[in-house]
């Protein structure tokens, strides 16, 4: 619904804004691309334990400067900054493919992906009017859900019909190209802060608020609970059945179709019911899924857990995110930039589920954190209640 306002106003506005959340779903592709990197450099699962590090490290060490930075040359001027670092990402392997330029092929990816993420959703607000932010919000996850779908069929694709999984890297940096020339050339009005424009310390203060502090580590939680379903779900698949790769790897596109449909309907439902009852009950269905992927033993049966819980949690960082937005209105940038942080749960959260599945000798393990990110926002869907602040 708040899509077809947006496009009455200006329809030409909206759509280089929303496919900017296509480029925003290449993060996800790290998740497969630890699959083959390992087997196409011999890796140990400590190495490609690393290569998620490279993604989402940057949102942490970023996002806050990042949103400073939005503040001083406004949000396209940082969104197209993004797509530069993307673009490069991208082609770098197409230059050279190595252990090293690997590395920081998906170093570069989350660099752009960190400014994209922090800058992007703000934009939004200067081309969708109206009070749904939540679902216009939900919109855009959507289209970054498709683009985390595509991404694990077209590594696919490349490996099985172009003989190497890297040929995909050109057809993403081509993709990334097209963005960042159709927002150039677009106007966009960006509203001026009356107020002086936050320091650092100023940012990090508001930390200093129980609800934003909470809401951050929210964010840590469901991209933990994102990143870590994404990698774990064919090593599930590898584990219990004695798939190949290239067949377990497509249940991670499961996940993210199932994620994307999650979006689609999160984004009607959240524009009818309260966002606070959408989440309580959605991350109910995500533990009760939960528990079935701990004993799940059959393809369907893990393939249905696994689709339960990206359905359902398919819309939960934008609840959350908008919950912070709407907390403190006027600080939508250094909000913003502090809510992105929290993207590097997708850094933290997987080294230490190898840890536990080292531990426990099985993927059962790095359930076990997950399930852990999962009762943390079961936690704040009950306990934060929002008012809105200057």
């Amino acid at each position: 619904m708040e899509i077809q306002q947006t496009q009455k106003i200006s329809y030409a506005k909206v759509l280089p804004v929303l496919f900017g959340f296509f480029i925003m779903g290449f993060c996800d592709l790290v998740g497969v691309s630890v699959t083959y990197a390992k087997e196409h450099f011999g890796w140990t699962e400590t190495q490609a334990g690393f290569l998620p590090s490279m993604v989402f490290i940057w949102f942490f060490i970023l996002s806050v400067p990042t949103a400073l930075l939005t503040n001083k040359i406004g949000r396209k001027n940082t969104v197209l900054i993004s797509m530069l670092f993307t673009f490069m990402g991208m082609i770098l392997p197409v230059i050279d493919f190595s252990e090293v330029t690997c590395y920081l092929a998906f170093a570069l990816l989350g660099i752009g992906n960190t400014i994209l993420q922090v800058s992007l959703n703000p934009l939004l607000t200067n081309v969708v009017k109206g009070d749904k932010l939540t679902s216009s919000l939900t919109a855009g996850q959507f289209i970054k859900a498709i683009s985390s779908f595509l991404g694990p069929i077209i590594a696919g694709a490349c490996s099985l019909h172009l003989g190497s999984w890297e040929m995909m890297f050109p057809i993403f940096a081509g993709v990334t190209l097209v963005s960042t020339v159709w927002l150039f050339f677009i106007k966009i009005d960006e509203e001026k802060s009356e107020e002086k424009p936050s320091t650092l310390g100023q940012t990090l203060a508001l930390l200093g608020d129980k609800k934003i502090l909470l809401l951050f580590f929210g964010i840590l939680a469901i991209v933990g609970l994102d990143v870590g379903m994404n990698i774990a779900t064919p090593k599930l698949l590898i584990e219990r059945l004695g798939m190949e790769k290239e067949a377990a790897g497509y249940g991670t596109s499961w996940y993210f179709a199932a994620r994307t449909i999650g979006t689609l309907i999160g984004a009607f439902l959240l524009s009818k019911v309260p966002e606070k009852a959408y989440f309580r009950i959605n991350m109910i269905i995500a533990l009760f899924a939960m528990c079935g992927l701990f004993v799940a033993d059959s393809q369907p049966f893990i393939l249905a857990m696994v689709c339960l819980i990206a359905f359902a949690s398919s819309s939960i960082f934008a609840v959350i995110y908008s919950m912070a937005m709407q907390h403190y209105p006027k600080k939508a940038n250094e909000v913003s930039g502090l809510m992105i942080t929290g993207v590097a749960g997708g850094a933290i959260i997987p080294p230490i589920m190898g840890i536990c599945a080292d531990a426990f000798g099985s993927q059962r393990g790095s359930l076990l954190i997950i399930t852990i990110c999962m009762i943390y926002l079961l936690y704040c869907a009950y306990g934060i209640k929002i008012k809105v602040k200057g």
